[in-house]
């Protein structure tokens, strides 16, 4: 049995997909400081445009599309799109679509809300 490397974007070196007889699993972190949430976005709505001095982020789109916004590139993602949010980056995401929407989001490094550094919010925070 042979593992399928993938390397994703991120600071780990431990993100890789392995293949197994029974199908594969993918890993994003192994014994790393990380923060994992599920993000859920309503209808319409969008977080805020931030960034991050402590913390990087990766995402995986749960349900999809999402509107996504890091530093200067702009898209939508569907399902299952891995996105890399480098620390210091400025991004945002945003439900376009009438049904909610989830984004996996997995923070290497310190976590604390108190990091976001808002740019622009729809919610005057």
């Amino acid at each position: 049995m042979t593992d399928t490397i993938q390397r994703e974007a991120a600071p780990s070196e431990a993100a890789y997909q392995s293949e197994r007889p029974w199908g594969r699993f993918d890993q994003y972190t192994l014994n790393e400081v990380s923060t994992v949430k599920i993000i859920t976005v309503e209808p319409g709505a969008r977080l805020s445009l931030q960034r991050h001095e402590h913390r990087g982020e990766f995402w995986q789109v749960l349900d999809g599309p999402m509107d996504i916004q890091v530093d200067d590139r702009r898209w939508t993602a569907e399902h299952d799109e891995r996105i890399w949010v480098p620390r210091g980056a400025t991004h945002r995401m945003g439900n376009p679509t009438a049904q909610v929407a989830r984004i996996l989001e997995i923070a290497y490094g310190t976590f604390d809300e108190d990091d976001i550094e808002r740019l622009e919010d729809d919610y005057s925070r």
